[in-house]
């Protein structure tokens, strides 16, 4: 029940959301932030529980930007006013030849005054405020028609939920670019590579690939950024040139393009592109060119638009920066996870100023894909400006000498053998033991989800592995008080606090520790499943995939995966090293399964729409009784759970008469099967 809402609680909540508004501003638009992220933690968790207490939470918080649930598809919406895409210059004379056009047009052999900005390589966006708040935001589609992507988008941290300024329009459309910082995108691979996910070909492709995630969250944790450079449809607000729109962006808190500078006739445009190009390996996003456009927003008028482009506007695209170089090294890095990945070694080579001698060749497909081999002559392209990819092998210059390449059976970090399950691209380590996955298997195995040892995160795992304190899982409950009062960021209560943390965490359930050693494919629903169905770790010793197949929900994935982990010997000795440090493993999950017969025991559930509960939390309560909670329908699913507005799954589950029930309809079933016999 909520608590009764007075002036001085209004009137807090309307301050945190105003000071987080701000620093948030700060933070992800000037870069300049006043407060320690420790103190925004702070002020965010009192909104929260305000709100929480007093269900009074309003429309610009911060609290709103993430958490909405899972759409089954993009509702389309009409824009405004047309969002048209700019023509193209390649050269400097079509530059000089549009200068001309527009003169033309003008009637005028005056120099025009314009603008030129940064061409971001991003994902064009509108943003529609309507009193002041942010009601849509829809992609560019076809310049037409876009798709709602708002709630998506109310997760970027730099795109304002209200406007904050002096000249608040009644409506406005704001148009920019969405897009994904270098060292953000090359992180993102990674982390693809690592779970054997299809790499994005640039950052343009994962900003738009982040925008359009049917679930919020998962844009949420990818870092977008936004830069606002034009208007659409506008009331109560009129601008009389580009440079007044962008300081009333800025005035407004809105991010803007890095640089906007103004040039008065084409010769003065000319030199403000060199300067961008010259520039742009500063930049941190990836910039393919330069927006020239005419400054005044009359003249704009006068010179309209042709069918699909401005008149009045051009982009100036950089020439892409590529070299010839030789291959002399092929070899395979093995990623966090245990993923190898290919990469080249070169003959050292100068693209965009910058010396090139070495590039990822993204997956051992790709090699075969590309029949890049030892010794060959290739074109090799910064994409970006940063990262060297190889774009094709000159065939013409190959002669007999060149050597393929075979993809890895052992790993070449420890010498293990690795796995290629069907179907999947990535080529895997499955060793306990590799050091090049040790550090981020150690930080897994201490997580929350594992054996959950507090202030063991990624920073102490980082500083107690340069230390040499920590090697291995083993390692951890060795630690010693001592040891760790000596280091940084350590006090004798929390090295105490740590080594009590450690201690906890000797007992765990089966369940629990087969998630935290980080087999491959198996997360914590498969790690529930193994835990239900085998009585003691033991019982997994050198067990084969047909065993572990047996078992309804046990994919094919799941069980390649558990038998090579559990056939490896050294992965075998660890785990008894552990028990020799006082680790005790006791499987609850078994008992109950064989005491205590759970209602949805192997049955299959899938969701659809809204229901009166999170999809997460209705997901939890079907694994709780024993159910599978599904993402997609097939002809395994027994049930699938409609809500209000259901997707394309409702048609599907129809097509192949998979029975439909409500979630009331669960709730009974639940209820019925918990109090009737069961007989199988």
């Amino acid at each position: 029940m909520a608590s009764t809402l007075n002036k001085d609680i209004k009137e807090k909540i309307e301050k945190l959301v105003k000071d987080l508004n701000y620093h948030s501003y700060l933070y992800y638009v000037l870069d300049a932030p006043i407060i320690s992220d420790a103190e925004y933690d702070r002020l965010f968790r009192e909104l929260q529980e305000l709100e929480n207490r007093y269900h009074h939470v309003l429309q610009d918080s911060p609290t709103q930007r993430v958490g909405a649930a899972p759409l089954e598809r993009f509702e389309k919406v009409r824009h405004s006013e047309p969002m048209l895409s700019l023509d193209n210059a390649f050269s400097y004379e079509e530059v000089l030849e549009f200068d001309k056009r527009l003169k033309k047009l003008l009637g005028t052999s005056n120099e025009i005054d314009y603008t030129v900005e940064p061409k971001y390589d991003g994902l064009a966006l509108e943003l529609s405020y309507r009193k002041g708040l942010l009601v849509t935001a829809s992609t560019r589609g076809d310049g037409y028609e876009g798709e709602d992507v708002s709630k998506n988008i109310r997760t970027i941290r730099s795109v304002p939920l209200k406007i904050d300024g002096i000249r608040v329009p009644d409506e406005i459309d704001i148009r920019g670019e969405v897009y994904m910082n270098l060292d953000e995108f090359e992180k993102l691979n990674k982390e693809r590579e690592k779970k054997s996910e299809q790499l994005f070909a640039n950052p343009r492709n994962a900003a738009a690939g982040s925008v359009r995630q049917l679930d919020p969250s998962i844009t949420a944790r990818r870092k977008l950024y936004l830069a606002c450079y034009g208007t659409g449809r506008s009331k109560g607000i009129s601008f009389e040139s580009q440079l007044e729109f962008i300081s009333w962006l800025k005035d407004s808190r809105f991010p803007t393009p890095v640089k906007v500078e103004r040039a008065k006739g084409i010769d003065n445009v000319i030199t403000a592109i060199r300067k961008i190009e010259e520039a742009r390996q500063s930049f941190t996003f990836e910039a393919d060119g330069a927006v020239v456009k005419v400054n005044d927003f009359g003249l704009q008028q006068k010179l309209g638009v042709k069918t699909r482009e401005p008149r009045w506007a051009i982009a100036y695209k950089f020439p892409a920066h590529q070299a010839t170089t030789k291959i002399r090294e092929i070899g395979g890095s093995v990623g966090r996870t245990g993923v190898i990945t290919p990469y080249a070694v070169f003959e050292p080579v100068k693209i965009g100023g910058v010396t090139v001698t070495r590039s990822t060749l993204h997956n051992w497909d790709e090699v075969k894909r590309k029949d890049i081999r030892i010794g060959d002559t290739v074109v090799v392209e910064r994409a970006g400006d940063v990262i060297p990819h190889v774009v094709k092998v000159i065939d013409e210059e190959r002669s007999d000498a060149e050597k393929k390449i075979a993809i890895p059976e052992k790993c070449p970090a420890c010498g293990s053998r690795v796995i290629r399950e069907q179907g999947e691209v990535a080529v895997k380590c499955t060793s306990l033991h590799c050091p090049a996955q040790l550090q981020e298997k150690i930080i897994h195995f201490a997580s929350r989800g594992g054996m959950d040892i507090e202030g063991l995160g990624e920073k102490n795992v980082e500083l107690l592995y340069s230390r040499g304190l920590i090697k291995h899982f083993e390692d951890i409950y060795k630690l010693k008080k001592e040891e760790l009062i000596s280091l940084p960021r350590f006090a004798e209560k929390s090295a105490q606090n740590l080594i009590d943390a450690i201690d906890s965490s000797r007992r765990a359930t089966l369940a629990k520790f087969l998630f935290a050693i980080g087999i491959l494919h198996v997360g914590e629903y498969a790690a529930k499943l193994l835990a239900r169905n085998f009585p003691g770790l033991e019982d997994l010793y050198h067990i084969k995939a047909e065993t572990i197949m047996q078992i309804r929900q046990a994919g094919e994935k799941i069980a390649n995966s558990v038998s090579a982990f559990f056939d490896d010997d050294k992965n075998i000795k660890t785990l008894e090293a552990l028990g020799k440090h006082g680790l005790r493993i006791s499987n609850p999950d078994f008992m109950a399964g064989k005491n205590e017969e759970k209602p949805l025991e192997g049955l299959t559930f899938v969701i659809t729409g809204m229901l009166p509960k999170p999809r997460k939390e209705v997901e939890d309560l079907v694994d709780l009784h024993g159910g599978h909670a599904a993402s997609s329908v097939s002809s395994s699913t027994d049930y699938l759970i409609v809500g209000e507005n259901p997707g394309s799954k409702l048609q599907k589950a129809e097509a192949l008469r998979v029975k439909t029930i409500t979630y009331e309809d669960l709730m009974r079933i639940i209820e019925e099967r918990s109090r009737t016999p069961r007989l199988f």
